[in-house]
């Protein structure tokens, strides 16, 4: 079976139903960004690499990834304010899952993502590191929302985390 959803006029996205599974499901993965900026306006190497790693196991599940770090080339091509809001909002409206690291400290520009994903009513996948302090608007939408919680005590735990949750 073969179904295609106009998410707008320029752009489709072609699912493929294959034993009730799709493949090419759209995934939005948030993180923190410009508080993770060295002094070389880039995205310091560990949480590179971190990302990365989410991206490449999402993909490798045959998962497309909208990713702002990805998409601005790690802080190389940083877009406009209007342009990343503009990109990330259709971005999070045409996602079939939104997954995120709210940070810590609190990400502003995550935290509106969570909000937009939330109204937008999406599945929502939420990347909380264990012994840390989130808001509690992030631990508790769960309670108005579609909210799986993943808690993890290393980058090779949140990893299996995330694993565990696509089997």
């Amino acid at each position: 079976m073969i179904t295609i959803v106009i998410t707008n006029a320029f752009f489709y996205t072609l699912l493929l139903n294959l034993g009730g599974h799709f493949l090419n499901k759209h995934i939005f993965l948030a993180a923190p960004f410009k508080q993770l900026l060295t002094a070389e306006q880039v995205i310091d190497s560990r949480n590179k690499n971190m990302i990365n790693k989410v991206i490449q196991l999402l993909e490798n599940q045959h998962f497309i990834v909208d990713n702002a770090h990805k998409r601005e080339n790690w802080g190389r091509n940083m877009m406009s304010p209007n342009q990343c809001t503009h990109a990330d909002f259709q971005a999070i409206k045409s996602c079939q899952l939104f997954m995120a690291f709210p940070g810590t400290p609190a990400s502003p520009g995550t935290h509106i993502e969570i909000g937009w994903a939330s109204a937008c009513e999406k599945q929502i996948v939420l990347l909380l590191q264990k012994d840390t302090t989130y808001a509690y608007l992030v631990t508790g939408l769960g309670a108005i929302g579609n909210v799986t919680y993943l808690y993890y005590a290393d980058a090779a735990d949140c990893l299996s985390q995330i694993q565990h949750f696509l089997d």
